[in-house]
C-alpha cells in the first residue's frame, strides 16, 4: 500500500473520511496539509481526536508534504492526504509530482462559489485552477463517499448543482 488518495475536503478530517473512506480503505495514515494547522498544536488535537486508535494523522505544510512525499509514498501503510482547499491542493501538485489523481470531496457555500454538485460548490478561480491540475496531467474528479461513482471534472464544471 500507500498513499493512494488526494483528497479536498474543506472539513479536513471528519466522519465521512475517517469511517466513510478510511475503513474500505483501511486506512493506517492521513496527512493534514495546511499550513496554519501545521503551527497549532491545539488545532492537531482536535482533529486526532476524530481518528480511530491506529489511524495517524500528520500534519504539515505544503513545503514539509512535498519534501516528505517519497516517505508517504514507501510507507507499507494505506494513506489518504487531505487539504482543505483547491489552492492549497495546486501548491502541492505544483511542488511534488506524486500527486497524479485529485478527488473533491465537501467543498461547501461560500459567497464566492456556485453550486456545481450537491457536495462541491467552487468559485470561477477555484474552477480555473482545477483546470489547470488537468492541463497538467492530474485527473480530477468529484466523489463524495466511496461507492458512488466518480465524476470526471468536466461533468462537474458542466453541473449546475443538480448532480
Amino acid at each position: 500500500m500507500t498513499l493512494e488518495l488526494f483528497r479536498i475536503d474543506d472539513r479536513l478530517v471528519h466522519g465521512q473520511v475517517v469511517i466513510g473512506w478510511g475503513l474500505p480503505h483501511a486506512l493506517g495514515f492521513l496527512v493534514v496539509v495546511d499550513d496554519e494547522i501545521a503551527a497549532a498544536p491545539w488545532e492537531q488535537e482536535l482533529y486526532r481526536m476524530g481518528t480511530p486508535e491506529g489511524m495517524e494523522v500528520v500534519f504539515a505544510t505544503v513545503a514539509e508534504a512535498a519534501a516528505a512525499m517519497p516517505n508517504y509514498q514507501a510507507d507499507a501503510r494505506s494513506g489518504m492526504l487531505l487539504t482543505a482547499d483547491v489552492a492549497t491542493m495546486v501548491r502541492l501538485a505544483e511542488a511534488a509530482a506524486a500527486v497524479r489523481q485529485v478527488t473533491l470531496g465537501g467543498l461547501h457555500h461560500r459567497a464566492d462559489r456556485v453550486p456545481r454538485l450537491r457536495f462541491v460548490f467552487l468559485s470561477p478561480s477555484e474552477e480555473s485552477a482545477l483546470r489547470g491540475l488537468a492541463a497538467r496531467g492530474v485527473t480530477v474528479m468529484a466523489q463524495d463517499v466511496p461507492t458512488s461513482a466518480p465524476i470526471p471534472l468536466e461533468a462537474v464544471l458542466a453541473a449546475e448543482g443538480t448532480e
